[in-house]
Parts: C-alpha cells; structure tokens; sequence
C-alpha cells in the first residue's frame, strides 16, 4: 500500500524546492534577479540543491543543456525576468538536440506588463515556440500538479525543454499542500521505451537481410537512448558498419571493427562518406537527417539508389528527407533489442562475412596525420593538436567543442574508444558561445577533466564566465583556436561564393592570455609542434583551470573536413584534409 501523504503547509518557493528534490535535482544553473529574490531566501535556508550561479542567463542554459546531455537527467535551469531573453540560445539547442530542461523564470505579476511594469514581458508566448510546453503559475496550490507535468513531459517521447513561469508573487504566497510526491520514472530520461511496431521491425530484418552493403547511422537519439549495446547486438549479428553523426559521435566505441566513425558535412573523412555514397541500404537510428549530417542531403547517392530503414522516437523525423521503404516509430534501445531478439529466432544460425574497418580507418588518419602540409606562418597545424589530445586524453574526459576550427578537426580526429556523450557539440542549432559553457556543464556533471574548444569568435561571447570557471575550482581547460576572425564565414565566402576578400569577418588582436590570467587561470601558448604534448599534458593534470592558446590558419587557408569546402578547394587547387 502506498503510504498516505500528510498535508503540509509552505509557500510557493519552498514548494518548488521540495519537489526539485523529489524529483532528484542536485543543482540548478542560473543567476539572481529582484524577482527570485524570494525563491533564494527559502533556498539557503532549507535546501541542500547546489545552485551553479554564472555570469550570463545565455551561459546558463547551456551550462543545463550539456549537463542533461552528460547525467542523462533532466537539467534545471532558473532565470530572473531581466535576462529571460537571455536564455533563448541555450533552450533553442536543447530544443532541436531533444533535451528536457526545467526552465523557471521569474516574472513580475500576471498583468502588470501591461502597465510597463519594468522587465514585464509575455514570457510564456516567447518560449512556446522553442519549448515542448510553457506553464504559468498562478496559485501555490498549482505548484506539485505543474512539476510532475513539466518532468514528464520533458522526458518522455521526443525528450525536450519544459518552461515553467514564476511570477513574484508566488514565492512568498503560502497554501496547504496534499499532493507533494514525484513520479520517479520522470527523474531520467528516457522515461519511457516503447517498442516500435513488431511487424514493421521484421520487415527492416529482411531489408537488412537482403542488402549487399548496409551501413547504420546513429543520430545523438541513439545517445540519448543510450543504444550503445543493443546497436552493437545489431551490427555485430549482422556484421554491418556503424556510422555516427557528429552529435551522435560516441554511439559506439570508434576503435570497434564495425565503427566508420563520424560522417556528413561536420568531420566526416572521405573514406566514411564514400561507404555512405555507395551502400544500398541506409538504417537511421535517431537521426533527424539533417543538412549538417547529410552534406546538404547529398551523402546518399543518385535518388531512387538506395533504401533506406529509420527507427526513432520522433515520428516527425521518420522520412523527412529521405523515402524511407519501412519506418519505425519507438524508442531505439528497446526497439533494437527486440529486433536482435527476433533475428535470432527468424536466423539463429546466421553467417555473414566478417567486416574489419579498422585497417581502413588507420590508413585514413595516418594519411591525414602524415600529410605535412605546411602551414602559415605562425600557425600551429589543427590537426597536430587534435593528433596529440587524443593520445593524452583519459577515458574519463569530456570534450566540448563549437562551429568552427574547434569542432571540424576534434570531431574527424579524435577517437572515442569508449561509448557514451564524452563528446558535445551544438550541431542543432550551431550557435557560437557554447563550448565554454557547455564544459561548465559538464564539469558539474562529470569528475573527470574538461576540454573546451573554442575560437576567437566565440569566446567573446562569454568571456564573463571564465570567472564561474575559475570560481568553481573545477579542472577545465580552455583550447582557444585563434586566428583573429569568424573563421567559417571566410571559409565560406571565398570557397563557396567565390568573394576575394570577406567583407566584416575580421576583428583585431586581443591578448587572451592576459585575460584569462586577469581571471585566474594558468595560462600557456603553444607556439610550436613540439610544445603540444607538455602543455596538453599540463593542462589535463592541472586541478584547475587552463588557458592555451594556438593560432590557426583560417579556414580557407587550409580547408578541413567540410566536404564542400573540399570539392572547392580541390578545383582550385587549395591545401585541405579529407
């Protein structure tokens, strides 16, 4: 029997506390306002719930985002009414990247924005677009009834943000509660696992039965669903190669036989996408098939040239872009698991040619790695540096990394030798100023050391919160990629667009390294080859935070793995990695 809940009596921002704790929440990303100044009297008073205070509203949202990325929870994410517009970045990418955040943000009372009332706003209409709901609390009685909502529905079927709208108010308001209990299985996501149809899953057995050269491609939904085995029950059944896309790097281990590793237009090499180009059969596992994933939607061949099979939470993705000869809505770790079981009933005895991708992939990197193309003057190779992180990094390291030279190189080069999310990026939305917060996130969510790539254009977008680093005493390293310009724009409007000289890419030199001293870090420059495995090494040791810089060549200087940019620089005979 359960036990009977005894009614208590408490204001709307104890209420909010005890059921954030009910629900688990160990911390909340956010920064004070004149309107939550109520919720932090009750929260140093009675809650134990660490709240992670940053410099920006921006940098705490996606702080939350790669914290639920990282523990596979819900993230919580609180923001006064000054700076709630702030936060649309961060719940954008958690948005399209299916991730479920809490969002509260505080507001004045209902009704008084339309007196002007100061930072009065209609909140809740700003974020309905980009949020899987938006409540308004009008009554502390309301409070339990709305947090079991805004948990269930952010984790269960296509996870995703929650905003929840708190005015003034209600903090101070006092009501007898009855109805203070969580519903646990909304404490993680995926909360639930439904298996897609039965008869629809044998038919993608003897597609994938019938087919010459399968590939399964994994989208971060496979990650989300944390796939990890029952893709490889798949793959090694059926001996079929594992591609993921950038997001979804890490499905399974890189160095696995059947892993091609990343492909598409963000780090995918020749070699993978060429395997993609020619297989006739495509199996999409949590994959929106987007442009970044796809290069533009060409990966796949002529139309009509291969079948392809997608299994995924969200039926809205399920032949988007690609005619999809069986489709199968669920949720891929369950769906998976069924579809081994029943393979193994329908063939229990199958064989298939054994398939070693790895002598394919040593031979892909090294040709990259040994290509020796000189660089500028001044410029320390990309690909040099990713070469040697990926050495050095320990198994218990989390890397973030954003648009640009930061993410290009790590995502092609880096091997992920175990499975799980130890790599992050906003390839959703693609925004710049994420990384340095999003390893805030994972610092909080994770023990080990944090790597944070990052470029000159990006960091001015958060350079206030290298003092919540610094605060936080977490070990967090900042590799800031620098070449004094928005780099992809250039790239982009030499190679594609065929402009001589970029117009408004480039900005003027910042010491960095002063700033980032100024803040507290340890700071270093790698100005030479072979002056990257002390300082990486240093770093990663440090308990603290680090700060190196390296400059790189601009993207049209040396063109990396954007095969776009490739099939350009080729025509014109520029130097690139591929």
């Amino acid at each position: 029997m359960p036990t009977p809940l005894v009614p208590a009596r408490m204001n709307g921002a104890q209420a909010l506390l005890q059921m954030l704790e009910l629900h688990g929440v160990t911390h909340v990303f956010g920064l004070p306002g004149e309107t939550t100044i109520g919720w932090y009297k009750e929260w140093r008073a009675h809650s134990d719930i660490e709240f992670v205070l940053t410099r920006d509203e921006r940098t705490a949202a996606y702080a939350a985002e790669a914290y639920a990325k990282i523990t596979g929870r819900p993230a919580v994410l609180e923001a006064p009414s000054p700076g709630v517009t702030h936060c649309t970045p961060g719940i954008t990418e958690a948005y399209l990247s299916s991730i479920p955040i809490i969002f509260f943000s505080s507001d004045i009372p209902i009704n008084q924005d339309k007196k002007h009332g100061l930072t009065g706003v209609d909140q809740t209409a700003l974020y309905e677009s980009i949020c899987k709901e938006s409540f308004v609390v009008t009554t502390v009685g309301e409070i339990p009834f709305l947090l079991r909502r805004a948990f269930r529905v952010a984790t269960a079927g296509k996870p995703g943000p929650v905003h929840i709208r708190v005015p003034i108010n209600i903090f101070g308001e006092e009501a007898e509660l009855a109805d203070l209990y969580a519903e646990p299985e909304y404490s993680a996501f995926p909360a639930h696992r439904p298996v897609a149809d039965h008869s629809k899953i044998e038919a993608a057995i003897d597609a994938l039965l019938a087919a010459k050269q399968p590939a399964i491609v994994c989208g971060q939904g496979a990650l989300i669903s944390k796939a990890t085995d029952a893709v490889l029950a798949l793959a090694e059944q059926l001996q079929i190669p594992v591609a993921t896309t950038t997001p979804g790097k890490g499905t399974i281990p890189e160095n696995h036989p059947l892993a091609l590793r990343v492909i598409g237009g963000r780090g995918g090499m020749e070699y993978s996408n060429t395997y993609m180009h020619d297989a006739d059969v495509i199996f999409f596992i949590g994959s929106n098939t987007d442009s970044a994933a796809t290069d533009h939607w060409k990966l796949y061949g002529e139309p009509g040239a291969t079948m392809f099979l997608h299994l995924d939470i969200a039926e809205a993705h399920i032949g988007n872009n690609f005619p999809v000869a069986v489709g199968m809505v669920g949720d891929a770790r369950a769906s998976l698991e069924f579809m081994v079981k029943l393979l193994k009933q329908k063939k229990p005895k199958i064989e298939r040619p054994s398939v070693d991708l790895n002598p394919i992939k040593a031979i892909a990197l090294d040709k990259v790695f040994n290509s020796n193309i000189p660089m500028p003057e001044g410029t320390i190779s990309p690909v040099k540096l990713s070469q040697e992180l990926d050495r050095l990094l320990p198994d218990n390291a989390i890397v973030t990394s954003e648009p640009g030279v930061s993410a290009i190189y790590p995502s092609a080069l880096l091997t992920l030798r175990k499975a799980g999310r130890r790599y992050i990026t906003n390839y959703s939305m693609g925004a710049l100023g994420y990384s340095v917060p999003a390893g805030i996130g994972a610092a909080y969510a994770n023990d080990g050391p944090v790597i944070s790539f990052t470029g000159d254009g990006s960091i001015g977008f958060v350079l206030g919160d290298m003092e919540t680093i610094k605060r936080s005493g977490k070990n967090v390293t900042i590799i800031l990629t620098r070449n004094d310009s928005f780099g992809w724009i250039r790239g982009e409007a030499i190679l594609l667009d065929e402009v001589d000289e970029p117009w408004s890419t480039e900005f003027g030199a910042v010491d960095y390294l002063k700033i980032a001293e100024g803040f507290g870090f340890d700071t270093d420059q790698i100005t030479s080859e072979g002056e990257i495995e002390p300082i990486l090494s240093a770093a990663i040791a440090n308990p603290g935070p680090s700060f190196i810089e390296v400059r790189v060549p601009t993207q049209d200087q040396i063109v990396p793995f954007v095969p776009n940019w490739v099939r350009a620089a080729r025509k014109k005979n520029l130097p690139h990695f591929y």
